[in-house]
């Protein structure tokens, strides 16, 4: 492929609308010291020194979309309380947009607070709600997800899922059928409870673990005939046009018209591997967006990925330097 026409894919990134739908949440980081043990339990005290609010969930996926050049509309569910207006808040720094954002008082907006002392996580405090919406909820979020895809311009949707319960059966099953009548297509990073709900979608990315999981399939992760096999069996249920499987320190699989392709992990000096997969599916977005063929879709998606496990905690990728190792890794002139 041309250097111009590697270019001329990352300029169009600039034009796309990606629709962000799943569960959200704020990463909360406490840090601080120890320098002593508290005489009223054998635990650390940990002097606090640092705080700060992150978006995380499918708002990193929305927060990596922004940072290739496109447009996020993220669509999710939060609680009515004191987290949801740092939600937004978080939002308005990032310049990105609430309008799919529902606001229900009967849930609790997720935050997760890492409480880290000398580079080193001591603790983890989850505050969230997983049930799955109320069927009210649920109806009007449907509702205001359509409106959005029949009023914008939609490039692809991202299916962006933590089982924290913003995503049912009915959402997929509705917004699915929309996106596939309009000719958009569908992204899903996809975890345990709704696993085999994401029929007829695009493009479904489990990582190595889900797959074995969810075909029921027992197979090693080097075992490439074996993996098509469950690949296979996937495709079949779930009736997916491409399916992209995450193997970490392998690379990416990724099998389509009953062919695979394998495409290796680049040798990287690793710092952090949170957030990859939120890296990735968020440049496959993009890569299906512009048109371009399952491999190459794959590849530049794999680039990515392995980029921010370069740096230390969740961070976006940086458009400019996978603009950089894509042309070094596929323009022939």
């Amino acid at each position: 492929m041309k250097s111009q026409d590697i270019k001329s894919i990352f300029e169009s990134f600039n034009q796309f609308n990606i629709l962000i739908i799943g569960d959200v949440m704020i990463d909360s980081y406490m840090w601080g010291k120890v320098n002593r043990i508290s005489p009223e339990a054998p635990v650390p005290i940990i002097m606090s020194t640092k705080q700060e609010n992150r978006l995380g969930g499918a708002a990193n996926v929305a927060l990596n979309v922004q940072a290739l050049g496109a447009n996020p509309i993220l669509c999710s569910v939060i609680g009515k309380d004191s987290k949801s207006k740092t939600f937004y808040s978080l939002l308005k720094k990032r310049n990105l947009t609430g309008e799919g954002i529902l606001e229900d008082e009967n849930r609790k907006t997720t935050v997760k607070t890492r409480i880290i002392a000398d580079n080193q996580q001591l603790l983890r405090v989850d505050e969230e709600m997983d049930e799955e919406l109320h069927p009210e909820t649920e109806t009007i979020f449907i509702k205001k997800v359509q409106t959005i895809i029949s009023d914008k311009k939609v490039d692809a949707i991202i299916f962006e899922d933590y089982d924290k319960g913003s995503i049912t059966p009915e959402v997929i099953k509705s917004i699915v059928d929309l996106a596939n009548k309009c000719n958009i297509p569908t992204l899903v990073d996809p975890k345990k409870r709704n696993f085999m709900e994401y029929k007829n979608v695009t493009l479904f990315k489990p990582n190595f673990k889900e797959l074995v999981e969810g075909s029921k399939i027992d197979i090693k992760k080097g075992d490439f005939d074996g993996i098509f096999k469950a690949s296979q069996k996937l495709h079949s249920e779930l009736s997916s046009k491409y399916l992209l499987i995450t193997l970490s320190e392998l690379g990416v699989f990724i099998s389509y018209n009953s062919s695979y392709k394998t495409i290796p992990a680049e040798i990287r000096d690793i710092a952090d591997v949170s957030g990859a997969g939120d890296t990735l599916i968020s440049t496959a977005s993009l890569c299906l967006a512009a048109g371009l063929e399952p491999e190459l879709i794959a590849g530049i998606s794999n680039l990515a990925g392995g980029l921010v496990c370069e740096k230390v905690g969740v961070v976006p990728i940086n458009k400019k330097q996978l603009l950089e190792e894509s042309l070094e890794k596929y323009s022939n002139n």
